[in-house]
């Protein structure tokens, strides 16, 4: 397992309907990423991947902005910075 500070995270808005469709996407790409839901109220989402892996993800995102999914943005005003925290979602 990769050392926390491996951990490339990517933050996305996006519409609360997409939150499945952008993770099923991600899950569809094995072992590139894991996809987090940091605040489901503002459809805030955090793609987690490994700096090797980041070139691949960041490909993944920019369909995905392509397609009108998805923004990259900021964490959350009130994120406390663990990536590893309790999904939302859970």
């Amino acid at each position: 397992m990769p050392a926390i500070s491996d951990v490339v995270p990517i933050c996305l808005r996006v519409p609360r309907r997409e939150i499945a469709y952008v993770k099923f996407v991600f899950e569809s790409y094995e072992g590139v990423a894991t996809v987090r839901t940091l605040d489901r109220h503002r459809a805030t989402l955090v793609v987690l991947t490994t700096s090797d892996l980041e070139p691949t993800a960041r490909a993944v995102v920019a369909s995905l902005v392509a397609e009108g999914v998805c923004e990259e943005s900021a964490p959350p005003p009130a994120f406390d910075g663990d990536w590893l925290g309790p999904d939302e979602d859970a």
